[in-house]
């Protein structure tokens, strides 16, 4: 149950003037006019319309999340993704990590049934969805199992009944629902066939395009599918694009027309209910033309791997061999409101948990040597001489 609901259900258990309202009783006041009646009506409909929807977080200042498909990514940025910003990756040029986040994002937009774009600088961008990953077990499914108060479920008073009406019986068939907002991606298994078919999917090859006409107006067309208005949200799409500057696009030496296209897309998809995801390499741009994609957009990150052998890292890190790369958050999307998102950290392991789920996890430094005493972070020198273990100012 949304805490939205909760909060509803306090009030009205809490009001003393709605449990007297029978007429000839001390302190009790007139029934609640037909307008009023209607509106409260209405008002709970659509609350509890937005609390059942399937893949979607309601934050503060109207915000609304859906979800990365990393657990640990969601809970980072204060939520997930909103709806309507840009979120750009940047590549590590020898190792595909980007991948990581790319797949876990599509294949839960695919379990939400929720609509998504995909473009691709391969000849077959239908071949990627095979590799994407199916859900494994849940831990809140497990917590939820045992939980008495779900278990006993949500009693309403007989008085308040007629305030829900006839959504009463959805708000009972949902009741024990289980809508989980993230879930843990299992990367050995592939994704059932029965979220892919019958989806709305539509793929992309950029590969031979000679310009990106036709991909602004795939754009376009799509997002025009999930309009921004006051209502209830019944579904949000999905955008992800793949190595957008890659060298083998015939595009890829016009930096103005891709700085142009990724402005078009930021203001076109900040007016409806959706999330694009741009992956791109940096060391592929200039300098310049890198800062300004890095500026358009909402949320920044960038993925690098890290080697096998390096004796330096692991003495400084702990839990070194289980890491396969590293995540740094750049810049957090803080849409609705003027106060930036300020987190505890900015870099972050990325680790596969038993070799199936993806770890997100804040660098821990090494304990302190027990034979020499010293802690291994000491071992440099601000004056550059490396024969001295103590720092010298």
């Amino acid at each position: 149950m949304d805490s939205k609901a909760w909060t509803l259900i306090k009030l009205i258990n809490c009001r003393p003037d709605v449990h007297n309202h029978w007429p000839g009783v001390a302190g009790s006041r007139e029934p609640p006019l037909k307008s009023e009646s209607t509106a409260s009506t209405l008002s709970t409909k659509s609350l509890l319309t937005i609390t059942y929807t399937p893949g979607l977080k309601y934050g503060p200042n109207g915000t609304i999340f859906i979800s990365s498909g990393i657990p640990d990514l969601d809970k980072i940025l204060g939520g997930g993704f909103p709806l309507g910003s840009l979120v750009m990756v940047m590549e590590d040029a020898e190792a595909p990590h980007h991948m990581l986040l790319l797949r876990n994002f599509m294949s839960q937009g695919l379990v939400h049934k929720q609509p998504l774009l995909y473009a691709s600088p391969s000849k077959d961008p239908k071949g990627f969805l095979g590799t994407l990953p199916t859900p494994g077990a849940s831990k809140d499914d497990k917590s939820r199992d045992h939980d008495p108060e779900n278990e006993n479920g949500l009693r309403i008073a007989w008085q308040y009944k007629k305030y829900f009406g006839e959504n009463q019986h959805h708000f009972d068939s949902n009741r024990d629902v289980k809508h989980e907002y993230c879930h843990d991606f299992d990367l050995r298994k592939p994704l059932e066939k029965h979220f892919i078919s019958g989806q709305h999917i539509d793929c992309v090859s950029i590969l031979d395009s000679p310009n990106l006409a036709a991909l602004r107006d795939r754009c376009a067309t799509f997002l025009a599918q999930f309009p921004r208005n006051d209502s209830s949200i019944s579904s949000a799409g999905r955008i992800s694009i793949q190595s957008f500057c890659a060298p083998q696009c015939k595009y890829s030496n016009m930096e103005w027309d891709m700085l142009s296209f990724i402005r078009s897309l930021r203001s076109v998809i900040r007016s409806s209910n959706a999330v694009a995801v741009v992956t791109f390499p940096p060391s592929l741009l200039s300098p310049s033309f890198s800062r300004r994609w890095q500026h358009m957009a909402d949320t920044l990150l960038s993925v690098r791997a890290i080697p096998d052998e390096d004796k330096e890292m692991a003495k400084l890190l702990t839990g070194y061999q289980d890491m396969v790369g590293l995540l740094n958050v750049h810049k957090v999307a803080h849409i609705n409101t003027q106060v930036p998102v300020i987190l505890d950290a900015t870099t972050f392991s990325i680790k596969l948990q038993k070799r199936r789920f993806l770890v997100l996890e804040s660098l821990n430094q090494a304990p302190i040597d027990s034979s020499s005493g010293t802690s291994y972070g000491t071992s440099a020198s601000c004056s550059g001489s490396s024969k001295s273990g103590t720092l010298d100012f």
